[in-house]
């Protein structure tokens, strides 16, 4: 077959109208081959001659989008100084596009013996790993354009392709659980009816599945287990066309942008799922190993991992971030998104072994023009020492406010603390991200997550029941900060079913009511269950998935959350863009008067009160009159006066409201007690003292003005 030069660059394989350019980088290959596989696994091998820069090239005229193709490396095997170059194994390109098939565990996709790991493995992998493919990048955007919501008025969705959409009535069987499903109509309805602006996608970047976790009847369901950073999860693509996975992406995001819905992606650039020394060569491993990973500084044998997953990517390596780069600037430009998440993204901050926030990775993050314009949101840890780093990203970046979720919790499960650490939280957490110049919107607040209880869950059970996982319970997190309301699990008791139902709608209450940047997990809108699992990472079935046939109560919680998404995008004074003025440790309070704390009597909160570790009553006024950033126009932002009234013990308490400086009257916009949006239009005058019930939230406001008369 005729081979031309070609180009070192682009990376990966670009088709141009008339053949493809394909280009890898191996630093230390001694010969690498491009492998055309047909359809019937005929493989024909092409020496790629040409080599600039590490990056091995060659142009092919004849070769078209779809098809299949790898690259077999020639070098050193020499696991004790880190290389583990292995011809017999056929690698997938790092810039692949789309990607075919899956790898079925087959011993030939090791370079050892199984039970002999000193004996070398030149068992071929073709027909048991998965292959690149060429694509096409033309797709009709039409006039599509990013929604560009700010982050102050922004309400996060996260979501699983595949639980959000594969029960739902309303989506056609045939696309369940893919990007079409996603895109349907019926499923961006929903989202538009609950008023998120982003829909945060977990994985979709082609990742493994574990023949461990196959060999169980189970799978790796969430997909942190990545393998092409640049290409759409296989699987979850209606079409079993190759390379049609990029066009339906491309149709789904267009989609939610026509419904002014943001995409963001999770993504896991802090490993591959090469796993460690153990594990099989897919790709990077045979390319060039010592480039691409973290090795034991004294024994190169061995990996070093921050991730808990057997690896760690080499982020000191300028090739490792070379492909990051490519790969975050190629969803933008390319498949139009509009951020991301990072996963364990301590990790990516690691040049050497502690964690360093001015590293290279942000360094380059901070000056690009593409990536530095998106939203940026890390989880702000990983496993490895020093990895907790909850207020420590840079000022672009906000974060995944773990410190918000187990406070919310403690509060609402009774759990000894302090009033200041509850109203740092729901202020925007001003001791976290004030001191590094950064705003209320820097914090990412959420109660629940993947990783976890599902909101119905983290209010049904005390312990976790991950039986199904087949680790005899001993996976998942056993600290939860959850409450049962007083029984295990699923129960017919009337009071418990109406005690979990109210304390669901306070947790959506305080999250949609705090300053910051609120994430719903999916489901939780409609009462998701997993019945007691919080490590559902390998059930891709009905008890990871949405159940769309909803009941009464379900449907009450879904308007509820709603009317609460609802409130806070028509009240600015709950989406500030500038912290409170004052003491951070509790909360804000300063002559400006934005903020004032009582205590359920009426009386400003003291040090006392404030330091009560079993005090779980307290009033928060917020001055919709003393905003101070202006709107984009730059005119004032003027709102009405609202109280919130927080009562977690469990009996009722009687809140005095405070004196008529603050409002002359009040009129009730929300009580969870009732998940029916208030139709009594009574008014509560200044220090008139207004019942809360046990466990409960009641949010108040003043009247809105009386329009002026025309003249």
């Amino acid at each position: 077959m005729d081979i031309w030069p070609g180009k070192p660059y682009p990376l990966g394989a670009t088709f141009d109208g008339s053949g493809v350019n394909f280009a890898v980088f191996s630093e230390v290959a001694e010969r690498v081959e491009l492998c055309l596989v047909d359809d019937d696994d005929t493989e024909t091998r092409i020496h790629l001659r040409e080599v600039d820069g590490y990056v091995w090239h060659g142009y092919v005229p004849t070769v078209q989008p779809g098809q299949r193709y790898g690259f077999r490396v020639h070098g050193p095997y020499d696991p004790e100084n880190g290389h583990r170059c292995n011809p017999a194994k056929l690698l997938l390109d790092p810039y692949a596009k789309a990607i075919d098939g899956q790898v079925d565990g087959d011993e030939a996709l090791f370079s050892y013996r199984f039970g002999k790991p000193e004996v070398f493995n030149e068992d071929d992998s073709l027909g048991h790993t998965m292959l690149s493919v060429v694509t096409n990048p033309w797709f009709d955007w039409g006039h599509d354009r990013p929604p560009a919501h700010e982050y102050h008025d922004s309400v996060i969705y996260e979501a699983h392709v595949k639980g959000l959409t594969m029960t739902h009535p309303d989506v056609p069987d045939a696309i369940r659980g893919t990007y079409a499903a996603i895109g349907h109509p019926a499923v961006v309805e929903h989202l538009k009816g609950l008023g998120v602006t982003a829909i945060e996608l977990m994985p979709v970047h082609q990742f493994v599945q574990d023949t461990h976790l196959a060999g169980k009847g189970l799978s790796n369901y969430w997909g942190y287990n990545t393998i092409g950073f640049l290409a759409p999860h296989n699987a979850y693509a209606a079409t079993g066309t190759r390379g049609q996975q990029v066009t339906e992406f491309k149709s789904m995001v267009k989609a939610l942008h026509e419904a002014d819905i943001e995409v963001i992606l999770d993504v896991v650039y802090n490993h591959t799922a090469e796993g460690n020394e153990q594990g099989p060569t897919i790709a990077f491993r045979g390319l060039d190993n010592a480039s691409y990973y973290r090795l034991v500084d004294d024994n190169k044998a061995h990996y070093y991992d921050t991730t808990g997953t057997g690896n760690s990517l080499l982020m000191r390596n300028p090739h490792v971030l070379q492909l990051i780069m490519d790969s975050l600037r190629y969803w933008v430009l390319e498949m139009h998104v509009d951020g991301f998440r990072f996963d364990l993204a301590a990790t990516l901050a690691r040049q050497f072994h502690e964690v360093d926030r001015l590293s290279a990775f942000f360094d380059l993050v901070q000056q690009d023009p593409v990536v530095s314009q998106v939203k940026l949101i890390a989880e702000p840890w990983d496993v490895g020492d020093g990895g907790y780093q909850v207020g420590n990203f840079p000022p672009l970046w906000t974060e995944w406010n773990g410190k918000y979720r187990d406070t919310v919790r403690d509060f609402w499960r009774g759990e000894p603390a302090t009033l200041g650490e509850f109203a740092s939280r729901i202020t925007g957490s001003s001791d976290l991200y004030e001191q590094s110049a950064r705003k209320p919107i820097a914090s990412i607040n959420f109660v629940t997550a993947h990783d976890g209880f599902t909101l119905r869950d983290l209010v049904s059970y005390n312990e976790k029941h991950n039986e199904a996982n087949g680790e005899d319970n001993n996976d998942g997190e056993s600290h939860n900060r959850s409450w049962n309301c007083g029984v295990e699990g699923e129960t017919d008791d009337a009071a418990v079913n109406a005690l979990r139902a109210q304390q669901q709608r306070n947790f959506l209450a305080t999250l949609l009511l705090s300053q910051g940047v609120p994430m719903i997990a999916h489901g939780d809108e409609v009462g998701r269950t997993q019945h007691g699992n919080n490590n559902a990472y390998c059930q891709d079935s009905e008890l990871a998935w949405i159940d769309w046939d909803l009941d009464a109560e379900r449907n009450d919680l879904l308007a509820f959350t709603s009317r609460l998404v609802q409130l806070r995008k028509n009240h600015p004074v709950f989406r500030r863009r500038r912290f409170f003025a004052g003491d951070a440790a509790h909360g804000g309070r300063s002559e400006l008067g934005d903020i004032e704390w009582f205590a359920p009597q009426g009386t400003e909160m003291d040090e006392l009160d404030w330091r009560n570790g079993y005090a779980r009553s307290l009033m928060v006024f917020l001055n919709g009159e003393a905003i101070p950033e202006p709107d984009r126009l730059g005119r004032p932002i003027v709102d009405q006066h609202f109280l919130l009234l927080f009562n977690a013990h469990s009996e009722p308490v009687d809140f005095t409201l405070p004196p008529g400086d603050y409002g002359a009257e009040w009129e009730v916009v929300l009580d969870t007690t009732d998940p029916v949006e208030p139709q009594e239009q009574q008014m509560w005058e200044a220090k008139s003292v207004h019942p809360v019930a046990g466990r409960a939230i009641v949010v108040l406001r003043t009247p809105e003005p009386e329009p002026e008369p025309r003249v």
